[in-house]
């Protein structure tokens, strides 16, 4: 206590009506730091003694501050001398200097403290003595570490980790994150909104950030999915619409890339030094999981659809007329698949083959072929009958144009893609290109597919898909493809037990 009386009286001799003043901040100051702190004069007498150091040690600033050192009393004897030549070394050397010893507690115990000394100089420049904070070394080991972590998550992590502020900006972003947001650099995604980085799933983001920044942390990760913007070159415009048009095609490939799944992981960030949480945004951390929700998704796909061909089957299999089997088979093809089915039979397939022939699969049918709608299903368009009824004996040809993609399949024995572009689309743009195509109002993806048995092509079936869903791909193609092989089966049958009948005298 005699320093601190000697430094009051020098303040106050100085006439500087603020010392008294300076010398309760600077109290305050030291009491109130996190790291514990002593102060040497250049004789080695305790000038300071804050309440960290009070509280780690157990001794009071009033046993501390006076005492000639540290020796029998806040380190042993055996270890005094090295230890204070060592604190007091500071004075006579410039910069910071870090040492880690082991202090005694007034209960005797013995604490291991990393310390950090530095010499303070006078105005005159000479030594006047040496301050010490100091800190356990496990709280000095979990904040180095806590440190380490943060910069090895930002750094090198294989997961994307963003941090976001109150307002929902990114304000640091690790290079995973800045690949996986295809952006040229990191800096570049700071401090945008997320709306001009996504170009869907920002609502449903940014109402997961502004629950954790409100609730807390949620118990799970979430995998929300998300497109990113178009780079220029791959915009809106970048494809032209129309049945077999390959930037179409390239284009509507560039926006199924751009569709990612990211499986995230949110924590609210709160500073450690409010009395109560003050949040300071979220950290979010995510990982592409697009390739892993893809192949669930063709899996379960693929087992609906077999399920689907099987249950087809064996319904078709109790069904006396051929032609009610084929129309089942379109039924049970459309769940999940397309919103209508056509069923389009060639007027004349050709003489049916024989089995002394060998009759060649790689002939291809007449290009003049009519074909005549047999099934379609559903039977209504949006409440309204069909201007021909199908399967009638009429044989009024359906009003195809030269290359619509249903002749186009039937001609060249194969599948045809078309779409009438995308979701965003004009109506009327749609309802154009779907009316040039005898197609029911509100197409805008068919898919048609040629019915071939016995070496003969027996007309075209036709899926069809309305606003809402997306385009025909490959996939799709090899379903419609063993749907087409099955029905073709049951067309087949029925023209020959037609034929038979009307061999007898009578039709079937």
């Amino acid at each position: 206590m005699a320093a601190r009386s000697e430094t009051h009286s020098a303040s106050s001799s100085d006439g500087d009506d603020g010392g008294p003043d300076d010398e309760l901040l600077l109290a305050a100051l030291l009491d109130g730091m996190d790291a514990a702190l002593c102060a040497f004069d250049a004789d080695g007498v305790i000038t300071h003694w804050n309440r960290e150091a009070e509280r780690m040690l157990g001794w009071t600033q009033e046993e501390a501050v006076g005492r000639q050192g540290l020796a029998g009393w806040a380190v042993r004897a055996a270890d005094a001398e090295d230890i204070e030549s060592q604190l007091l070394g500071a004075m006579r050397s410039p910069g910071r200097h870090l040492h880690e010893f082991a202090l005694l507690t007034k209960d005797g115990g013995r604490v291991l403290v990393r310390i950090q000394s530095s010499g303070v100089t006078g105005a005159d420049g000479r030594a006047k003595g040496v301050y010490c904070a100091f800190s356990e070394v496990h709280a000095q080991i979990d904040l180095e570490r806590s440190i380490a972590l943060s910069e090895a998550l930002l750094e090198d992590a294989s997961w994307g980790v963003v941090l976001v502020d109150a307002d929902l900006r990114p304000t640091v972003a690790n290079a995973h994150a800045a690949r996986a947001f295809r952006a040229p650099a990191r800096a570049a995604m700071l401090g945008r909104p997320l709306g001009e980085l996504l170009d869907q799933g920002m609502e449903e983001l940014e109402g997961a950030l502004q629950h954790v920044l409100g609730e807390g942390s949620p118990p799970a990760p979430a995998e929300i999915w998300v497109t990113l913007r178009a780079p220029l070159a791959d915009g809106p415009d970048a494809g032209t619409r129309g049945a077999g048009n390959a930037s179409g095609h390239a284009s509507e490939a560039g926006a199924e890339s751009r569709r990612r799944c990211w499986r995230s992981g949110f924590l609210r960030l709160a500073s450690p030094l409010a009395e109560e949480p003050v949040p300071l945004g979220v950290a979010w951390l995510f990982q592409d999981v697009t390739a892993h929700k893809r192949a669930e998704r063709d899996a379960a796909r693929l087992r609906f659809r077999d399920s689907q061909l099987h249950r087809a089957a064996r319904a078709a299999a109790e069904c006396p007329d051929p032609m009610e089997a084929a129309r089942l088979h379109l039924e049970f093809a459309l769940a999940g698949f397309a919103d209508r089915a056509l069923l389009d039979l060639a007027a004349d397939p050709g003489p049916e083959p024989s089995p002394t022939l060998d009759a060649s699969l790689d002939a291809l049918p007449p290009s003049d072929t009519r074909l005549v709608r047999a099934a379609s299903t559903p039977v209504a368009d949006r409440g309204r009958a069909p201007y021909i009824e199908a399967n009638a004996p009429s044989g009024i040809p359906v009003a195809y144009t030269e290359g619509h993609p249903a002749l186009q399949a039937y001609q060249r024995c194969t599948s045809v893609r078309a779409s009438g572009g995308t979701n965003t689309t004009a109506a009327h743009e749609a309802g154009e290109w779907a009316r040039a195509r005898s197609w029911p109002a509100g197409t805008v993806h068919g898919l048609c597919t040629v019915l071939r048995c016995r070496g003969r092509s027996l007309g075209v079936v036709t899926f069809l898909r309305e606003a809402g869903r997306r385009p025909f791909d490959r996939e799709d193609a090899d379903y419609a493809e063993q749907t087409a092989a099955l029905v073709a089966a049951a067309v087949d049958l029925a023209g020959v037990l037609e034929r038979r009948g009307a061999d007898h005298g009578y039709r079937h």
